[in-house]
């Protein structure tokens, strides 16, 4: 039986095998992940189409694949038998007793290691590359006179960096006592890359910025919390949530904010999709919280809170993704006071949210501590003048620091 890569969407021509989960010869059962295929926007999954035994790879970690491509063989059935021992050892690269993926066996030779030294973290011990990458850096370096090399300084509890790389090793250049690594960039982050760039080419992106009081919305969440949570089963009430129905009342009256530009023509969006930006391991992705003019708070935060999981996991889809009339990011959970968020294409607008942080303010003449946090606007000015983003912004800061004027829609 083939085992084949899954039909991309029209806007993918191809992936990346990113990850072999199992190995030949390893029986699996019926939907037991298989590999991981990385494309331009999200990572696929391949899963065993019924019980057996997974018999050879046809594509190895790292290959380009297409469109129902076929990676694998695959023999089915409970008694499906392994592979002889001579395939055994070509496909799944083992040597002696110990097992090794193909990039690891690849990685082993080139930097001259007895693989069979190696400890293996993964699965029944199998050697992966992340482990013969770790043995390369605990070589010791070769001898050296102390004229050669000084002593590296250390800051206590810093990582450990060897001052010499092992010889032959593949992607890393040495020199003098300091180490660099040269890795491909993964598809996901090839494709941030060059959206990004684009953004700031194709649109005259402008930023404004403005600051809003959060006590109001902090007390409010401290008094309600508890009733929240045990009339909405356990979800909690967050920040996001309130600023999610503060843009899609902002955007409602400032309408070329919520619209996108296609060539020569405004397209002006009635419905209110709004991006949250989450971060992950394999980079920034933006899942869609649709129709957000429809739902209540607690239905906000459990959307998001599920597109946190699932891009933790790695199981947004590119349904999850599609879309967006406007975007909100918060790098304010990272520490960050200040920043320019970029727009994310066709959209004309992003906001941005940062850190609270308490500061002195003037009201009514005195001075008085107030949590703030400093908002942004990054817009698109061919299509918002600077008199809308401004005043979409102080829009937005009114209600936050109103919460009642979001319920009312004020």
């Amino acid at each position: 039986m083939e085992i084949k890569a899954p039909t991309f969407p029209e806007s993918i021509t191809e992936g990346t095998v990113a990850q072999w989960h199992r190995q030949p010869g390893e029986p699996v059962r019926r939907d037991d992940l298989l590999a991981d295929i990385e494309t331009d926007k999200v990572v696929i999954e391949v899963v065993a189409p019924d019980n057996g035994t997974l018999v050879k790879l046809l594509k190895q970690e790292g290959d380009t694949v297409e469109s129902e491509e076929v990676i694998a063989e695959f023999a089915a059935g409970d008694q499906a038998s392994a592979p002889p021992a001579d395939d055994v050892a070509m496909d799944d690269e083992t040597v002696g007793e110990v097992g090794a993926s193909p990039a690891a066996k690849k990685l082993a030779l080139e930097s001259g290691i007895d693989i069979e030294d190696v400890p293996g973290s993964g699965r029944s011990g199998r050697v992966t590359k992340e482990d013969v990458a770790k043995a390369i850096a605990q070589m010791p370096a070769p001898p050296t006179t102390p004229s050669d090399i000084p002593p590296a300084e250390q800051t206590p509890g810093a990582p450990q960096i060897p001052t010499q790389p092992a010889p032959d090793v593949p992607n890393v250049e040495a020199m003098g006592e300091r180490v660099e690594r040269r890795v491909p960039m993964t598809r996901l982050r090839a494709s941030i890359a060059r959206r990004l760039v684009e953004a700031q080419h194709n649109a005259a992106m402008l930023t404004t910025f403005n600051e809003v009081d959060m006590a109001p919305v902090m007390a409010l969440r401290k008094k309600y919390q508890d009733q929240f949570q045990q009339t909405h089963n356990g979800t909690r009430l967050g920040f996001m949530s309130f600023f999610v129905r503060a843009a899609v009342e902002a955007l409602k009256r400032f309408p070329a904010v919520n619209a996108s530009i296609d060539g020569n023509d405004i397209v002006y969006h009635g419905y209110y999709d709004i991006g949250v930006a989450v971060s992950t391991e394999r980079g920034l992705v933006v899942p869609v919280v649709r129709e957000a003019d429809a739902l209540s708070l607690a239905q906000i935060e459990d959307q998001i809170n599920s597109y946190g999981v699932k891009a933790r996991d790695g199981k947004l889809s590119l349904e999850d993704m599609a879309g967006g009339t406007f975007t909100i990011s918060n790098g304010g959970i990272f520490g960050s006071l200040m920043s320019t968020p970029i727009l994310n294409p066709p959209q004309t607008g992003v906001l941005g949210m940062h850190k609270i942080q308490e500061r002195p303010m003037v009201e009514n003449g005195e001075i008085v501590v107030r949590p703030m946090m400093y908002l942004a606007l990054s817009y698109d000015h061919r299509l918002i003048d600077g008199r809308e983003a401004v005043q979409f912004l102080v829009a937005v800061k009114g209600m936050i620091e109103d919460p009642a004027r979001i319920l009312l829609e004020l």
